[in-house]
């Protein structure tokens, strides 16, 4: 599994390049500047459209601008996966719509690592036209924006009996959008997922206990390491819902 680490990481451009080394990173169109150095030193990228941010920030998604980006990235050999511009609490037709102008405006070569995004909100109808695609993300949403709660599992388990086959083998490859914590990951067969974990409490020192890693790049790296040591299940496993879990405790 591939464990993407949202940028940008800040300091210093060599600091940012020892630590993105032998890594994966998931580079925001907002946030581009740590681009050229997760080009040249990191395992693998992914590009996002900043859809997270401008919800909320409440902004407006520079579509253009995201293409062109896109385009310009998407030929380079590391480049894994693209994201799809997308609107988080847009309604399905806002979503096919901006899936539209994407495909109108695509490449070829965009094509070969563009991923869509399934939003937990969105119908199950939606998410079985979209397991077509080679790669798809699936994106926290509406009454089901918050990772690891009984209704977001449910929902989860709901999104899987679609997404996979009868022997739980997935028919995509999956990419979770936020979703690198490892009881998240040790339990769907993610094909890769990100966070910006690392850059969000690389600083918060309580975390770290009495033993606290001296310097803000040791902390960054101990929490990579713990959470690379997650991986993903090779199948779904379905069974009883998290609600009937939480009920029979």
């Amino acid at each position: 599994m591939k464990h993407f680490h949202g940028t940008p990481i800040g300091g210093k451009r060599e600091q940012v390049a020892r630590f993105i080394s032998g890594r994966f990173a998931l580079v925001p169109f907002a946030r581009p500047e740590d681009l050229p150095v997760v080009a040249d030193c990191s395992r693998g990228f992914a590009l996002d459209n900043s859809a997270f941010s401008i919800w909320k920030q409440g902004g407006k998604l520079d579509f253009k601008g995201v293409m062109k980006w896109y385009e310009e990235w998407s030929f380079h050999p590391r480049c894994n996966l693209i994201i799809i511009p997308d609107d988080i609490e847009g309604t399905e037709k806002d979503n096919d719509s901006l899936m539209g102008r994407f495909m109108k405006s695509t490449t070829r070569q965009m094509m070969t690592v563009a991923a869509p995004v399934w939003h937990l909100h969105e119908s199950l109808d939606r998410l079985r036209l979209l397991v077509k695609w080679r790669h798809l993300c699936i994106g926290s949403s509406g009454e089901f924006s918050s990772p690891k709660t009984v209704k977001w599992r449910d929902r989860m388990s709901e999104a899987m009996s679609v997404i996979c086959d009868d022997k739980g083998r997935p028919k995509t490859r999956i990419h979770g959008l936020r979703m690198l914590a490892p009881e998240i990951v040790e339990r769907y067969p993610f094909y890769s997922a990100d966070s910006t974990n690392v850059v969000q409490n690389c600083d918060v020192l309580a975390r770290f206990g009495n033993y606290k890693p001296p310097t803000r790049w040791q902390r960054c790296e101990v929490i990579a390491e713990r959470i690379e040591q997650s991986q993903s299940p090779a199948v779904w496993v379905p069974g009883e819902t998290q609600t009937q879990l939480e009920l029979i405790a």
